[in-house]
């Protein structure tokens, strides 16, 4: 018998089953219709690193260039209070054919201007030029990149445990992917490579937290003499729950303190690890764990296999 104190998880199954479909489906919808607000990673347009000999203040770069007609600059920290990065939509198609010496022209005016304007010397640490065209070189590797990592992913989990762990895996992940790009799309998070980098460690983290479920529902199957599949599921998430709660505790403080104090070059790699640290908690007990019910797991699925060989040497 089960456990008084254990926790229930697949009890409520079914209603995970449906929040989770709900956000899929709204995932995709404002994917679909808003996109992702992709940064300048992914998008044509200049990117302008300054250093000044005194602590900045944002509020008022953002208002200098923006009296001086440049309305459309993002100005972030870039690491240290003295540092800030100037990023400037620009349209491909309207540059001129040497890219790279306007970039580098655009970056010196804009160090002018803010040294004239807030008596503090500015120096220009560099200016660069990121044409759409190898944003969506990057995009297109991305995208690629994860669906490689679900590919080899699924094949691994296949040969570690059993074909239906392995499609339980992944799509526990591709739903905290698709979910947490959701979240950006909805909220209009920039996306840029840090966040990119981000979704690739949410698989990995993920990853990591669904073998372990695995791995002793696998142990316990083939150890309990009695019990349905449900509460073996069920003891199986039980005994994993403190590991998990400990490791993604321990995981989103680290993350709280980079979102808080990491500057706003990293807040996007920092929002994307804690949803996907969630979501992937999450995914873990309610995702992969009721992939496997559904699709009927048994103790003659996870058994280890005899050899003929050993059959051989019992025999006189």
């Amino acid at each position: 018998m089960r456990d008084r104190k254990e926790i229930d998880f697949m009890g409520i199954r079914k209603i995970a089953a449906v929040i989770s479909a709900v956000l899929a489906v709204i995932s995709v919808i404002s994917l679909a219709v808003n996109s992702l607000q992709f940064g300048l990673d992914f998008t044509a347009g200049t990117s302008v690193r300054l250093e000044y000999q005194e602590t900045v203040v944002l509020d008022e770069v953002n208002e200098t260039l923006a009296a001086n007609g440049y309305q459309d600059a993002v100005v972030v920290s870039f690491g240290s209070d003295r540092e800030i990065r100037v990023i400037l939509p620009v349209d491909d198609e309207t540059l001129i054919e040497d890219q790279a010496s306007e970039a580098v022209l655009v970056g010196e005016t804009i160090a002018t201007l803010l040294s004239d304007a807030n008596d503090n010397e500015v120096l220009l640490l560099g200016s660069d030029y990121v044409s759409a065209k190898v944003g969506e070189e990057l995009a297109e590797q991305g995208g690629m990149g994860m669906l490689v990592a679900l590919g080899i992913i699924m094949v691994y989990i296949a040969v570690r445990f059993q074909f239906k762990f392995s499609v339980g895996a992944v799509i526990a992940l591709a739903h905290d992917v698709l979910i947490t790009l959701g979240i950006f799309s909805l909220f209009g998070i920039e996306f840029n490579l840090n966040t990119l980098a981000a979704m690739l460690a949410i698989i990995g983290y993920s990853l990591n937290d669904t073998i372990v479920v695995s791995d002793r529902i696998r142990e316990n199957f083939r150890r309990m003499r009695k019990g349905t599949p449900i509460e073996m599921v069920n003891t199986s998430l039980n005994q994993t729950l403190s590991r998990t709660l400990i490791t993604s505790f321990t995981t989103l403080l680290v993350l709280f303190s980079v979102l808080l104090i990491g500057g706003e070059t990293t807040q996007g790699f920092a929002v994307a690890l804690i949803i996907g640290v969630v979501i992937g908690t999450y995914s873990s007990i309610y995702i992969a764990s009721n992939i496997i019910l559904f699709m009927k797991v048994t103790r003659e699925d996870l058994m280890v296999p005899v050899r003929e060989d050993a059959e051989l040497d019992g025999l006189p």
